[in-house]
């Protein structure tokens, strides 16, 4: 078992220091401009024949701003790229392209079939990085669990539940599902996916059997996997940092399968012009190549990322997170205190500060101490004179700790302090309910 001896989850903040190590370029300006194109010769064929109400639906769609989250956006485009190539399946194209009934409908079926082959190859590799991810994460997880029956338990636990899943959607299909349906019901399970790793932090749901047993599994783990997919939790930084690209993909290709769907469906009455299929052949190639190289970037930005941290590090990154540094002037023979009040023992105190110098060198005395709920005092960082410093310890007792800044054996300087603190409160434990006898 991989030890977390000395560490903690991730944190926003520190997740925002290592994506600055990964810029995502951006997309070509084209990737907007040709969904905005197809979304305008969607319009324009509202005039060979009315929207149906399917169509008007999927106007709205690609109109729509699409999901925050990053893998719905991933299912999203999977489901997109099914129902466009159901839409260019052979059988299922107007009689004139199944028969090449002209020199022009030939030109249109080779670059329908050069669609075609571009997105489902695009939809394998997508459904191999998603299928790979999950297997990361799981294996990140089960590699901090320790070596034993809990750890085969919760395997089994996952398997049983796969099984169950695969059988859910297969019944849909079986029962003429459509390909929305079928994805509905996919991110439903994804959902699942993520209260059971929710559940398995907290160990509640189906592993509450597990709880007379978790002494052993680190806490940091039951934390990270409990919190990692929440709404404002460290994943949050990953979405507005890569989000928009992937959102402008997504509304590519929505726009892509509106305009071959409502293009076909009137392709009796109009034949696709020269000029059209060479913007929607664009579009394609511009959606799947940015789409691979969304993915791979992606990929690498998983593989290497932290999913625990030193507390050292939790602390001086939330630090820098906080409020600016203030800044007071602390007169000749006077002191300077900050008062933090603490609620909870595994708390962090942390601090930095320097002063301002001018002419002469200037130092200033420092110490921290506790003050209990009663008022008795205990020293806890002794005296000492600093021209700067930064640092943090981790409280053993709830109370109040007053930081010092002391000017008082100056007779005639007064100190210019520039300083930041800060209380960081522990990764709160879950409560764990009791066994029943």
């Amino acid at each position: 078992m991989a030890t977390t001896e000395g560490f903690v989850p991730i944190t926003r903040a520190y997740l925002a220091r290592y994506y600055d190590k990964y810029p995502l370029p951006p997309l070509p300006d084209a990737a907007t401009d040709l969904a905005a194109r197809l979304r305008a010769l969607s319009a324009d064929l509202a005039a060979v024949a009315p929207i149906a109400p399917d169509e008007e639906l999927l106007k709205q769609e690609a109109a729509s701003i699409p999901a925050h989250k990053i893998d719905e956006n991933l299912w999203k485009n999977r489901e997109q790229m099914e129902e466009i190539l159901f839409l260019l399946n052979t059988s299922r194209r107007p009689v004139a392209l199944q028969q090449k009934s002209a020199p022009k409908d030939s030109e249109i079926v080779s670059k329908l079939d050069d669609i075609e082959a571009k997105l489902t190859d695009m939809l394998k590799k997508l459904e191999q990085f998603q299928l790979k991810n999950a297997d990361n994460v799981f294996n990140t997880v089960m590699t901090y669990m320790p070596q034993d029956f809990r750890g085969t338990l919760i395997r089994q636990q996952r398997e049983r539940s796969e099984r169950n899943k695969q059988a859910e959607v297969d019944s849909l299909v079986s029962a003429g599902g459509s390909i929305h349906d079928r994805y509905a019901l996919l991110w439903k399970q994804q959902m699942e996916r993520r209260v059971q790793l929710a559940q398995l932090g907290s160990a509640t749901g189906v592993y509450k059997t597990l709880v007379r047993y978790l002494v052993g599994v680190p806490q940091v783990l039951l934390d990270f996997i409990r919190q990692i997919n929440d709404d404002n939790g460290p994943m949050e930084e990953q979405r507005e940092r890569y989000g928009p690209t992937l959102y402008t993909l997504t509304k590519l290709v929505l726009a892509i399968r509106l305009y071959l769907h409502v293009s076909l469906a009137r392709y009796e009455q109009r034949k696709i012009e020269k000029d059209d299929i060479a913007v929607l052949q664009q579009a394609v190639t511009i959606y799947t190549e940015e789409f691979v190289k969304f993915t791979e970037f992606i990929g690498e930005v998983f593989v290497n990322a932290p999913f625990f941290i030193s507390a050292e590090d939790a602390v001086a990154a939330d630090a820098r997170k906080s409020d600016e540094y203030k800044e007071t002037t602390i007169p000749a023979g006077k002191t300077h205190e900050v008062i933090l009040s603490v609620e909870a023992v595994n708390s962090y105190i942390a601090w930095d500060f320097s002063l301002q110098q001018g002419a002469l060198n200037m130092d200033i005395g420092f110490h921290v101490e506790y003050i209990s709920h009663s008022g008795e005092k205990t020293l806890i960082l002794p005296y000492r004179r600093y021209e700067a410093d930064q640092g943090n310890f981790c409280t053993v007792s709830a109370g109040s700790y007053k930081l010092v800044w002391d000017n008082s054996y100056s007779s005639f300087f007064k100190k210019s302090l520039r300083y930041k603190v800060d209380a960081v409160p522990p990764v709160v434990e879950p409560a764990v309910p009791a066994m029943e006898p």
